[in-house]
């Protein structure tokens, strides 16, 4: 505990090795697959888009509010526990070495980000301005430098007001980075610095104030609970997280789902596991956040062969892992008590992956509309549903 510096390095490790661990199971060969073609074709659109854009595109505009808002949010990464709001205590006049730590991996950790958007973008500004080329690598470091200080600016913001009212922060600080970057891609290089040296001066006066302040425990400690919890619950879309349990929410508007359960004594199972399925966020947000990247490909991309991959490699995806989730559950169940057939919850997942399959890929279709053979990404959906059910391994089942 004397050197704090030592304490983060130590946690930063575990840290590391705790997102490795989960990592490897979400990075798999289909998700390779779906990136690798997504990318490609992305980036194939995007140089075609480039042949025709118009010379009045407001490029400046657009790269600056996309960044800027990247650049804006900068939520420390500070590794808090909550023991530390009793063992770390008596260390408060040293914990600037160990915020000093956090500070230092929050910036390198999310400044690629940005930096990334940034050279994405350069083909479209040198398509549409006349910018030159030191000015056009002037703006990347500038833009590094605002993420600094951005980064700086929040955690000074959060200690200083105990996390309190932190939206209007970041808002004030993404339309100063918003004109900054603006500012820096036009000939306003002068206001550019201006921009600057009000965040400057901004994040001075936050820590002149957090330095009289105690330290924040609770909010850190909260704020870093939040964003792990936010990767594990990532991470079990893909993999068992040890105690992780899913968000329970009633949606009355999907009400009308349940009348594809006719009340008999033997659907009891397709109506727990539909009822479990529109209820329970992990597994409601999975199939609407596949479906979604499905849909925004399908709107994005009009090489069919391209789409046809990756239409049929998330919906591959969206029933092994929905297919897992309903099929393994180890939680009891009033129906576990009464005398069912063993393959009534086999039917009744099937049933409903059916059914909100034929959703997504209505919803794919229909996004589709407009490019040669449309309908195909919508069968592959189908298709792909039907095989990956049938020639999937069956985890433990539970009745």
């Amino acid at each position: 505990m004397n050197n704090l510096a030592d304490v983060w390095s130590k946690r930063f490790e575990h840290y590391l090795t705790e997102i490795q661990k989960y990592m490897r199971f979400v990075f798999t060969g289909h998700l390779a697959i779906v990136l690798v073609f997504a990318i490609g074709a992305l980036g194939y659109q995007y140089s075609e888009w480039l042949q025709v854009v118009s010379p009045e595109f407001p490029a400046e505009w657009l790269v600056a509010g996309v960044i800027g808002i990247v650049v804006a949010f900068s939520r420390p990464v500070t590794l808090l526990r909550e023991p530390d709001q009793v063992y770390l205590l008596p260390l408060e006049k040293e914990m600037h070495l160990y915020f000093r730590k956090a500070l230092n991996w929050t910036f390198w950790s999310q400044v690629f980000l940005p930096v990334i958007c940034y050279i994405v973008s350069i083909p479209l500004l040198n398509a549409v301005t006349d910018l030159p080329a030191w000015r056009t690598w002037l703006g990347l470091l500038f833009i590094i430098v605002l993420k600094f200080v951005n980064v700086q600016s929040e955690f000074h913001y959060r200690f200083a007001n105990r996390g309190n009212h932190v939206v209007f922060d970041r808002i004030a600080r993404m339309a100063v980075s918003i004109l900054a970057i603006q500012a820096i891609l036009s000939v306003s290089f002068w206001w550019a610095l201006i921009y600057l040296l009000l965040l400057v001066v901004y994040n001075f006066s936050l820590a002149k104030r957090a330095k009289v302040q105690p330290i924040p425990y609770e909010h850190l400690v909260k704020l870093e609970e939040n964003r792990m919890m936010a990767f594990y619950r990532f991470a079990n879309y893909f993999t068992d997280v040890p105690h992780i349990r899913g968000a329970v929410k009633r949606r009355a508007w999907l009400d009308a789902i349940y009348k594809f359960v006719p009340y008999k004594k033997e659907n009891t199972q397709s109506y727990l596991v539909f009822r479990t399925f529109v209820r329970t966020n992990d597994h409601f947000y999975l199939w609407v956040r596949l479906t979604l990247i499905s849909a925004i490909i399908a709107l994005m991309i009009d090489i069919p062969v391209v789409l046809w991959i990756v239409a049929g490699a998330l919906s591959f995806a969206t029933v092994i892992q929905l297919k897992y989730a309903l099929l393994s559950s180890t939680d009891f169940r009033m129906d576990m008590l009464y005398p069912v057939k063993d393959n009534q919850r086999k039917q009744a997942v099937q049933k409903l992956l059916r059914l909100f399959m034929v959703i997504q890929a209505i919803i794919v279709m229909l996004c589709a509309i407009g490019q040669p053979l449309f309908f195909i990404p919508a069968i592959i959906v189908i298709g792909m549903n039907e095989l990956t059910f049938r020639l999937s391994k069956d985890p433990a089942v539970h009745v």
